[in-house]
């Protein structure tokens, strides 16, 4: 009938191992160098930005997260920033939104004034600089998966 249709079947079966191999790997890798920089361009020390696969820890402050088309957490790769300070020892994943996005001056009930925070963007800048270097890795990765079938 059809020949060689066992190592057909053979190759096709490794064809998601490996490939989700090599998509793992260069998802780390962009992760982790994104992760690096964002953390060089965080406002105040206190805010560290992470990454981790799946979901972030409570109370983190999701910026961004990138899973499969079908929608699996086996490659669902969170990127998240938290704020350790006295107050909040545990982390709050308020203060790191307040510092990306800015805030304005306002009056609680007391009257006593907050004042404003400038914003001082460092997730989004950095992301829209690297992300077309870490999709063309990812997609590199994967073809030389495919081609060493």
């Amino acid at each position: 009938m059809v020949q060689g249709l066992a190592e057909f079947n053979r190759r096709w079966s490794k064809v998601p191992e490996d490939v989700r191999k090599a998509a793992r790997l260069a998802l780390e890798k962009g992760a982790t160098e994104l992760v690096a920089e964002m953390n060089r361009n965080t406002p105040i020390p206190e805010i560290i930005v992470d990454w981790t696969w799946g979901k972030p820890p409570a109370g983190a402050m999701t910026l961004g997260s990138r899973r499969t088309s079908s929608g699996g957490d086996e490659l669902a790769i969170t990127i998240f920033a938290i704020a350790h300070t006295e107050d909040y020892p545990t982390g709050h994943g308020g203060v790191p939104g307040w510092f990306e996005f800015g805030t304005a001056q306002r009056a609680h009930k007391s009257g006593r004034r907050t004042g404003a925070i400038t914003a001082s963007p460092f997730f989004w800048p950095i992301w829209r600089l690297r992300r077309r270097r870490v999709r063309s890795r990812m997609t590199r990765q994967v073809n030389q998966a495919l081609k060493r079938l």
